[in-house]
């Protein structure tokens, strides 16, 4: 199961935007406000939870790490 994501209109409204801009900057396409929500869209459902889930693996390491100092402290 994907963790579902939930932004607010303006979140996305300015994600939208972020990505026409690059659209037009990088490939010289200018795309519409509902192509840029379809591409936001897709980011949503299939690339955030990649995002999501390798940061977990980060915090995890890190706690892991924090936790074998204080474990080495007992010793």
């Amino acid at each position: 199961m994907k963790p579902k994501f939930e932004l607010s209109k303006e979140q996305k409204d300015e994600m939208a935007s972020l990505i026409k801009g690059y659209f037009e900057t990088e490939r010289g396409e200018d795309i519409g406000d509902l192509a840029s929500l379809l591409i936001l869209d897709f980011f949503i459902e299939e690339l955030a939870p990649l995002f999501y889930n390798i940061g977990v693996e980060d915090s995890h390491a890190y706690m892991s790490s924090k936790l074998d100092e204080i474990f080495e402290i007992q010793k």
